[in-house]
């Protein structure tokens, strides 16, 4: 257990210095959501696999994707949304994930507030009120 342990913090720690240097062009929120499925990515698959290195660094890479992913794609739907005044809805291609980005009110000349819901399944899960400036 005790070695298991030491391998999960290793590959939590190599995960987050390795998306530090890969995402320097991105905002803060998506750099955000990749740590977030990073750090969740690593712990599972330390857990999961039996050898905990390699589950860690496999589930940390596939988690850091996943999380800017979708933290990206609901970043991109409130600029829109907020460029338009509409509504904006990504659908993931098997249409089991989706995330809506609604123009919620003005806070100034050029800022809005943006609600992002994300689904999952039918499910909202998430729900985020981001301000949008052009």
């Amino acid at each position: 257990m005790f070695k298991k342990t030491i391998s999960l913090s290793l590959c939590l720690l190599l995960g987050i210095s390795v998306l530090g240097m890969g995402c320097a062009s991105m905002d803060k929120s998506t750099y955000e959501g990749a740590g977030v499925g990073a750090a969740t990515g690593a712990v599972a698959g330390a857990l999961l696999d039996s050898n905990g290195w390699r589950g860690g660094v496999i589930g940390g890479a596939l988690g850091a994707l996943a999380g800017g992913a979708i933290t990206y794609i609901a970043g991109h739907a409130s600029r829109q949304a907020a460029q338009s005044n509409q509504t904006v809805v990504y659908h993931k291609n098997d249409g089991s994930e989706k995330v809506t980005a609604t123009p919620v009110k003005k806070t100034s000349a050029n800022c809005k507030i943006v609600k992002e819901r994300y689904y999952k399944n039918g499910e909202m899960y998430k729900e985020v009120e981001r301000e949008v400036c052009d």
